[in-house]
Order: C-alpha cells, then sequence, then structure tokens
C-alpha cells in the first residue's frame, strides 16, 4: 500500500507509511508457519471450514499478542497481578495497534448488570433526568440503582426481595447433632458443626421442632455474635443471614451445580413491594420529565424510548439529546430495538452480547484500533445481516482496523481484504490458501472460492407428516397468544428476524418430555477436565480396551482417576488463580501435558498409548477402532456419530471449554442421536460452519428424519429454510412488533407468496 502524501508538505510523512500488519511465520495450535500482510484501516474477513486456524491466527496469534504487549505498558505493580501471557508461537508481528475482542461470549451474569449499564445509554439518561426532571431528586447518580444515593433500601437496588423456604434448610424432626441442616457444606462434622454445636444458645441433642421461640430466633436470625469454642475465638451468625451472605449475593450461575440446585429448591424471588422492581427510591421514581420516570423509560422497548428521546426539545441538553438519541438509533439499527435498557445483560444471547458490545465501540471515540469479531451474524436473519454490515462498514470508517472471522457469503462479500484459511480442518488446515479481493477469492478454486455462491435449490417434494404437536395460547415472553401445530415427522424450520419469538415459541411452548430432545449452543456443564472423549462416554469402552489387552484395571487410563500424574493431578496443566484476574495456565513439567503417569504410557494397545489415542482427531480415531488388532466396535459406532455431525477435526482430549457454541451443539447432537427421543430440537446448528459444511449438516438433518425422527430447527441461513418440509415464520418485526405466525407452509409457497421478510429473502435466495 503506498504511503498517503500530505497536499501541504513536499514529501511523504514516514509516519503514515505504517500501513500494514504484518504476521510471520506463526505456528500457533496447527498454524504451519503462516506469513501474511493485512492492510490497516479496512475490514478484513477471515474465512475457512472449521477447525482451519482462523481463530488461531486472530485471536491466538494478532490479538493475544497486541493484549499482551498493553499488559507490559502497566507499571510493575499493577503486572505483579496480571497473568503474565505467553508470546504466541511466531516469528514477527509488525505494526499491531492496541486489539477489541468484541467476541460471543455471554456478558456477565452480574444482577447488577443491565443492556442500559453495560452500555453508555444509562449513564446519559440519568444525566438527563438530573437537568430536566420534575422535581429533581439530584445530581445524576441519584438516579442510579447501583449507588446508595438511588437505589431502593428495601431491596438494595436488585429490584427483587428473596423469601427463603425453611423446610429446605433443615428437617425439624431431627436435632443438629442427628444431621437436621440439609444446606450443602453444612454438616456437624465441618467447622459449621462445631460452631452450631458448642454456640451454647440451643441444645444441638434437642430436635429443632421442639426449640423455644428464642432458640429457633437464634438459630435462624441471630445477629454476628463473638464466642469461644475449644478456645478459639469464633463468629457465630444465625443462618439466614449467613445464606445471603454466602449463597444469595452472588450471581445464580456463578454458583456451583449442586449449590444452585439447593438455591433453586429454598429461595422465592418476588418483585420488591417496596419500588415495584424498578430498583430505584421514592425520590427518583417521583421525579419525571414529560410525565415518564426513569424507570419506565428503562422499562420501554429501546425502538419505543428512541421516539420518546426524539420528542424532547431542550436547548441546555442539546448535544447530549443527540449523543443518547444516536446511541439508541444504533441499537433499532442492529436489530436490537425490541430490549429494553432494564434487561439484565446476563439474560442475552450470544448474538445479542455482541452486539451491545459493539455499540459500545460505536459510541467510542477511540480511533486506530484494531477491532476483532467472531462471527457477528450468529442470529442474525438475513434482513439484520445488512445492518450489521453497515456498523462494521462504519467502524472502520472512524479510521479502525476490522478483523472478521466469518462464514456468510454476506458479509464476505463487503471485505477489502480477505484471507482464506485450510485447505482442511485440524492438522490438515493451518495454512493461507488465498489472500485479496473477494473477486479474487471467487477465482481462486479454493473450497471457500468454489462455495461462495452456492445456492440449495428448493426441493421437488416435501414429507408428508405423521403428526403434529399442538400448542394453544402460547403467551412466553412475547408471543400473542399463538395456536399453532407444528407437524411431526418431517424437517420443520422456525424463522424471524432476531426477537420475533422463535426461541420463545420452540423452548417455551413445545410441552417437555414426551421425547422432546433439546440441543442447544449453551455451555457444557463441566469442568476443565472434560473432554469429547468422556463428554460422549467413549472413554469407557477405550479405557475397557487398554485394560483388557494389558491385563491391568481400566480406572489406570483414566486422567481423573488412578492413572493421573501426581503433579498436575491430571490436568495436564497447572492452573494459578489470580483472584479477580483471569487465571493463567502452564502445561506441567512432570508429563509434558499428557496428563498420565509415566508407568501407564508403557501399556499400549493397537501399538498406541493412552495419551495417543486421546491427540488422535476424530477421523483418525474411527480409522483406528475400525479393524485389525485395535478393533473396538463401541468406541467406533460414537465416533462414526462425531464424524456424522462433522466433527471429525476435533481431537479426543481437546477441553470442552475450548469449543465453539456451534460445536459444543453438534457434540450433544451426536452424544442425544443414540437416544430414544423422538422430537429434536435444534438451535441455529449451522452457527460456525463453512459453506461446504451446510450440505453435511441438511444431509444430517435429512438421515435423522428418514430414520423415523421429528427435527424442529430455528435457524436463519436460507440453505435450511429451502431444504424443509415445513416452515413457520414469525414476525413482522421484533419485540412487541413481533410475536405473531406470519406464515406457516412449504417453502415454495413461502417463496411464491413473498409477504414476509423471510419470504423476500429467501426469493432473492434460490433466484425465484
Amino acid at each position: 500500500m503506498a504511503p498517503r502524501t500530505d497536499p501541504q508538505s513536499p514529501s511523504p510523512h514516514l509516519a503514515d507509511s505504517h500501513d500494514l500488519i504484518r504476521v510471520q511465520g506463526a505456528r500457533e495450535n496447527n498454524l504451519k508457519d503462516v506469513s501474511i500482510e493485512i492492510p490497516k484501516r479496512r475490514l478484513t474477513v477471515f474465512t475457512g471450514v472449521s477447525g482451519s486456524g482462523k481463530s488461531s491466527l486472530v485471536f491466538g496469534t494478532i490479538a493475544a499478542e497486541s493484549q499482551r504487549l498493553i499488559n507490559e505498558t502497566y507499571s510493575a505493580f499493577v503486572q505483579g497481578f496480571m497473568p503474565t501471557l505467553a508470546r504466541p508461537e511466531v516469528d514477527v508481528l509488525e505494526g499491531l495497534t492496541t486489539a477489541i475482542i468484541v467476541d460471543q461470549e455471554r456478558m456477565g451474569a452480574n444482577s447488577r448488570s443491565t443492556v442500559g449499564t453495560a452500555t453508555d445509554a444509562n449513564a446519559m439518561l440519568r444525566i438527563l433526568f438530573s437537568r430536566l426532571g420534575e422535581p429533581s431528586a439530584g445530581p445524576s447518580f441519584h438516579y442510579s440503582f447501583n449507588e446508595p444515593a438511588g437505589a431502593c433500601q428495601r431491596c438494595e437496588g436488585m429490584g427483587k426481595v428473596t423469601d427463603i423456604d425453611l423446610s429446605q434448610l433443615y428437617d425439624d424432626g431431627k436435632s443438629l447433632n442427628e444431621g437436621a441442616l440439609t444446606i450443602p457444606g453444612y454438616s456437624m462434622d465441618g467447622w459449621y458443626g462445631r460452631i452450631f454445636a458448642g454456640c451454647g444458645f440451643f441444645d444441638p441433642d434437642k430436635p429443632i421442632r421442639r426449640f423455644t421461640e428464642g432458640e429457633l430466633h437464634d438459630l435462624l436470625h441471630r445477629e454476628p455474635t463473638k464466642i469461644k469454642v475449644d478456645g478459639i475465638n469464633l463468629t457465630y451468625e444465625g443462618l439466614i443471614p449467613r445464606l445471603r451472605k454466602s449463597f444469595l449475593s452472588k450471581d445464580r450461575e456463578a454458583l456451583q451445580p449442586h449449590i444452585r440446585a439447593f438455591v433453586d429448591r429454598a429461595v422465592t424471588f418476588t418483585a420488591c413491594p417496596e419500588c415495584g422492581g424498578s430498583r430505584l427510591n421514592e425520590a427518583a421514581r417521583a421525579s419525571r420529565i414529560k410525565g415518564v420516570n426513569i424507570a419506565e423509560a428503562c422499562a420501554m422497548q429501546i425502538s419505543d424510548l428512541a421516539g420518546w428521546v426524539r420528542g424532547l426539545d431542550a436547548p441546555s441538553v442539546a448535544p447530549l439529546l443527540a449523543t443518547l438519541q444516536q446511541t439508541l438509533d444504533s441499537f433499532v439499527e442492529i436489530g436490537l430495538g425490541y430490549l429494553s435498557l432494564d434487561r439484565p445483560s446476563g439474560t442475552l444471547s450470544g448474538g445479542e452480547a455482541q452486539r451491545t458490545k459493539m455499540i459500545r465501540h460505536l459510541g467510542s471515540s477511540l480511533t486506530d484500533v484494531t477491532y476483532v469479531f467472531d462471527e457477528p451474524t450468529t442470529g442474525l436473519h438475513p434482513h439484520d445481516i445488512q445492518r450489521m454490515n453497515d456498523l462494521l462498514l462504519r467502524l472502520r470508517d472512524k479510521g479502525n482496523t476490522v478483523l472478521v472471522v466469518e462464514h456468510k457469503p454476506e458479509m464476505i462479500a463487503i471485505a477489502d481484504h480477505v484471507v482464506d484459511l485450510g485447505p482442511g480442518a485440524g492438522t490438515a488446515g493451518g495454512a493461507v490458501c488465498f489472500e485479496g479481493t473477494v473477486e479474487g477469492l471467487r477465482a481462486s478454486g479454493t473450497l471457500t472460492g468454489r462455495h461462495l455462491d452456492d445456492r440449495a435449490a428448493l426441493k421437488e417434494t416435501v414429507r408428508t407428516p405423521t403428526g403434529k404437536l399442538e400448542i394453544r395460547g402460547a403467551t412466553a415472553h412475547n408471543l400473542r397468544d399463538v395456536d399453532v401445530d407444528i407437524p411431526l415427522g418431517v424437517l420443520v424450520v422456525v424463522t424471524g428476524v432476531a426477537g420475533s419469538g422463535k426461541s420463545s415459541l420452540v423452548h417455551g411452548s413445545i410441552p417437555a418430555g414426551a421425547g422432546v430432545v433439546s440441543v442447544d449452543q449453551g455451555a457444557i456443564r463441566g469442568s476443565r477436565r472434560s473432554n469429547p472423549a468422556t463428554y460422549t462416554g467413549l472413554l469407557d469402552p477405550i479405557r475397557k480396551a487398554f485394560a483388557k489387552a494389558n491385563g491391568v484395571k481400566p480406572a489406570l487410563f483414566s486422567a481423573n482417576s488412578e492413572g493421573a500424574c501426581p503433579n498436575c493431578n491430571g490436568a495436564g496443566v497447572i492452573y494459578t488463580d489470580l483472584a479477580m484476574m483471569a487465571g493463567v495456565a502452564t502445561v506441567c513439567e512432570e508429563c509434558g501435558g499428557k496428563r498420565f503417569q509415566a508407568s501407564v504410557l508403557e501399556y499400549r494397545f493397537g501399538g498406541r498409548d493412552i495419551s495417543e489415542v486421546l491427540a488422535m482427531s476424530v477421523t483418525e480415531a474411527e480409522e483406528f477402532f475400525r479393524a485389525g488388532e485395535a478393533r473396538t466396535p463401541a468406541a467406533h459406532a460414537i465416533l462414526a456419530r462425531l464424524a456424522d455431525v462433522g466433527l471429525g477435526y476435533l481431537s479426543l482430549g481437546q477441553p470442552l471449554t475450548t469449543l465453539s457454541g456451534g460445536e459444543r451443539q453438534r457434540l450433544k447432537l451426536a452424544t442425544h442421536m443414540a437416544e430414544k427421543g423422538g422430537v429434536y430440537v435444534l438451535d441455529e446448528p449451522t452457527t460456525g460452519l463453512h459453506l461446504a459444511d451446510v450440505e453435511q449438516l441438511l444431509g444430517l438433518l435429512d438421515r435423522l428424519v428418514d430414520s423415523g425422527k421429528s427435527v424442529i430447527v430455528i435457524e436463519h441461513h436460507q440453505a435450511v429454510m429451502a431444504h424443509a418440509d415445513w416452515i413457520i415464520d414469525l414476525g413482522p418485526g421484533a419485540g412487541h412488533d413481533g410475536g405473531r405466525i406470519v406464515f406457516e407452509g412449504t417453502p415454495a409457497d413461502l417463496v411464491t407468496a413473498r409477504s414476509t421478510l423471510t419470504g423476500e429473502h429467501l426469493a432473492a435466495y434460490v433466484g425465484a
């Protein structure tokens, strides 16, 4: 790229010549010595099949090094609290700028965080009310539910109060010493037991139902009191205040599963009677602009709030109104106008969270930053993708470098520069197959180039339903008393713009039970030790095969049991927890990351040790266990299902925490395929799939239906819509403009009618 010249100066300025990010010799994960040059202040899209190395290059190399270098700018004191990030495996990285990663991680599920607090919208509304609100409640922090000055005192700004069901805390027929307490972690042989037994406020051998009123009050509600037990100074506190501190002040999602189950049983949440759930004190609620208080403004659908703000005429705060207006309009533009500012951020889907973060950056005054996006079209209807494209281009036009990992042709089309990785996945990927313009990609003959203009055709004939699932009067979230029959024994696709009510209909209204298997993209409950082999049950037949061949017991071949390396307890890495910072992991020196004791690795099966088997990809392992001396039919059957759902490139021992949403969903699907469930519900199974893999997914859905299953898919991908037997389209818009069924019928009828947004886009897609 030629250096820019300033019309005033006779010669180009050297500072303007740094127009490229140069990567040389990148070897992170499966990258094979990759060298590329990325133009700055342009939009570059990275394409390639799942597992080709896109994320390793964009996130694992470029963004990771940028963050490491920024951390090094802090003082030595601050760095002491931060994880020491290892330098990525790369020879040269030049021309990096500050990287901001806008990923699809769910936003922190802190119950004090809302869509309004996560963007600048709440802060601007508070200033607005402090200037224009009548009667005034004071400066802007008097309108914040996260500040003591503005929060409702009864619920401390949470909007909810908790009631505790005492029958879930103890069995009143038993004494404390007989184990009356049923709270997790409160056993009588632990610390709590010593405190309760030795406090002297009640008799630990008397059944709780015989306690006097005073004794029961001491057990449940006593204020913190200093006591001495066995000569040790301790603090005694009643069960209820202690539970409020230990379990209820933490976010539900952050609790361990067994504690979360206890809290769900024991605690009921109701709207705070004092503030009506608005979280604010009386002074803040009494202050109004044109009859609306700040809690009502935050509860409005954002598209309505934007209209209300537009109607305010106040020259004294004109610049503020203009900025607020712009922020609210960005929500509407990006297809999030159906949210409200008081919506808790923990309830947003991955795609919604990513778009909310994007709005924060659009309003930012930073320029010359590198923004990194991970599949920003996830969860977007074709109608909304156009608007997302406009926003990415706006970020670029502010003078930023925008890097996007993406599969959708509509987004690849707007790239200034394309980098295509491949040619395959895992060990068969990791090389640059093409870099250049979109036109160049089309002509390049790479897998992505060949499939860029793929269009699935409408089916000649559709299947006949074998029955129906009746939904009557569905009102979950924004659904408007919906009646619909979902045909069984066929492939049903539920479509509609983001926020139209698809998930509410499918997840909220389909009667659970009745053999319904719901396969979503949510995180898989499990630790860093879980991997595809443990999750699918594949490890059992493998361990047994190793044990039988070597005449030893199966537990030796588990890194979570007897065979574990003693240094890292079988984790393969040593984790250093850094309290408030992200923790950091270093490979265990003893086992070199193999997770097993050295003696276990001397046992072989089919010529391989257990760590070598776990390092295999699904495809290699399927071959290995299929025939010959290593033939293991039970293992082979599970591997065949994993390959079936397009996960052939995953390695058996890869931690589940490293999988993307789409990969997690396909892993769950492979596990459920062996079950007897009759109805499968899938949520956007094309997430993270390359154009070439979408065909394989369609084949899989067909096989499921042909084997007698009913398949219901929530999907925006037109290839899946075209392939459906029956389409249910929700809309016409999002939020309170949605929630109705706008079409039900065959894809061909939808294309002919063109009566809905989906119909128009599908017609254009199939070239009708």
